[in-house]
């Protein structure tokens, strides 16, 4: 049986698409959503306070904007004039960590290695939402310590939903 060239060609031609084209690409499917905007440090506010732990500090921040934003997924912690921030647990590099309008992130901050030898004393910290940001300072008495707030090692967790998340989060990776 003999098949008419008309016939021949657009069939092969439609089977020969239907195998490069690679299943559901063929379907609309929803675009992924956009990333909101960076946070303006002027819409954030930054909050640190004692944890009720040895060397624990609680630190999060509040976007008092009309839509969400991003801050990087570690917040910057600096300890008076030391050199660097506290580094972050897990270990990893940047990422956007968005924040619902009105709503906050939280992170816990272990200033003191339990097993360090040495530690200066500093009589205050920088929180800051992104490292592009100056950060709000607050003083060592405000923070339950009146001598000064001691370092060594210091590390950070990511920012999370929730300070009961972010001091699991702690707990779980330096315990």
């Amino acid at each position: 049986m003999r098949i008419p060239a008309e016939t021949a060609l657009p069939s092969a031609l439609g089977l020969a698409l239907v195998l490069l084209v690679p299943s559901g690409a063929a379907s609309a499917s929803p675009a992924a959503a956009p990333t909101p905007p960076s946070c303006r440090e002027s819409r954030l506010t930054a909050t640190a306070e004692a944890s009720g732990g040895p060397e624990v500090l609680r630190i999060s921040i509040t976007n008092h904007g009309r839509q969400a934003c991003v801050v990087d997924r570690v917040p910057t912690v600096v300890f008076g004039d030391l050199d660097g921030p506290a580094l972050p647990v897990p270990e990893g590099g940047s990422g956007p960590h968005r924040v619902p309008a009105g709503g906050s992130a939280h992170a816990a901050v272990r200033t003191l290695d339990p097993a360090a030898e040495e530690l200066r004393v500093v009589d205050r910290l920088t929180v800051a939402g992104d490292p592009a940001h100056r950060g709000r300072t607050f003083g060592s008495a405000s923070l339950g310590a009146p001598d000064g707030i001691r370092v060594r090692e210091p590390v950070t967790t990511r920012w999370h939903r929730s300070s009961e998340a972010a001091d699991a989060a702690l707990e779980r990776h330096t315990g």
